[in-house]
């Protein structure tokens, strides 16, 4: 008889912290399914490596409704037996042009929405529906931001995105709660990380941007985890045995 092995689905796990925790749950063992913009043959050799079940979807998650469609069939197929327990981590993200809201294209906002606010939706409440009937345990985790609790100008949609984030996960707890089956939820800020958008964020002309100094600020002074640092401290966060206690949270206050 086979022993049950973890499941993870991973949104974003092309680049970032989220390519960091692919890494990472790739050595773990297991099956891991990502849905990105692009596929990684480094995560293909390292599953190989590891002897880890890779699945990788090319998807754009701006087009929210036909991936969680998709997710959904998918878990409907699968033998929930054969896990001890399935996650869901929603991680991407998009930070638009950074420019007041009046500047901004209308595209551009739609589709921080999209891809930072309304696929997190969507695919959780996929994972949820499909999963209900499973004995292992359900968890979803969603990569929040300190942007979400602090107004910044320039930055409207990102920060509606993830102030949007944590108050669904506040929501999705009491559904939980009323669960016959429930999951543990939380939406985890996870400090601030060197990443691409990071870069993007302190070279950006601070005449759009006033708040551009203190990110250079940050990078100049060794503020800044790393992806791989970020990504063993969210899942280490991920494993603790109170993960959803808190529906929201910061991994710098723990």
């Amino acid at each position: 008889m086979n022993t049950p092995k973890p499941l993870t689905i991973l949104t974003g796990a092309s680049r970032g912290m989220g390519l960091a925790m692919a890494r990472e749950l790739l050595v773990r063992g297991g099956t891991l399914l990502c849905i990105s913009r692009q596929t990684s043959p480094e995560l293909d050799m390292l599953a190989k490596a590891h002897g880890t079940e890779l699945i990788q979807w090319k998807h754009d998650l701006a087009q929210p409704e036909a991936v969680a469609a998709a997710l959904q069939a998918w878990l409907d197929w699968q033998d929930g037996s054969g896990f001890s327990s399935a996650t869901l981590i929603n991680n991407a993200g998009v930070i638009p042009p950074l420019v007041p809201l009046e500047r901004a294209r209308a595209s551009d906002t739609a589709q921080a929405l999209r891809v930072g606010l309304e696929a997190p939706m969507v695919l959780t409440s996929a994972f949820l529906a499909a999963t209900a009937n499973w004995h292992a345990t359900r968890r979803v985790l969603n990569i929040s931001s300190g942007l979400g609790r602090r107004a910044m100008a320039s930055q409207a949609a990102y920060c509606a995105a993830k102030a949007g984030m944590d108050h669904f996960t506040r929501c999705l707890a009491l559904d939980q709660a009323h669960s016959a089956n429930p999951a543990r939820v939380c939406s985890l800020a996870p400090g601030v990380i060197d990443t691409d958008m990071q870069v993007q964020l302190r070279s950006t002309d601070p005449a759009g941007f006033p708040d551009q100094a203190s990110f250079a600020h940050l990078h100049a002074n060794g503020q800044l985890s790393s992806p791989t640092q970020a990504a063993q401290r969210v899942l280490a966060y991920l494993e603790r045995k109170d993960f959803g206690n808190e529906p929201v949270a910061d991994i710098r206050d723990h």
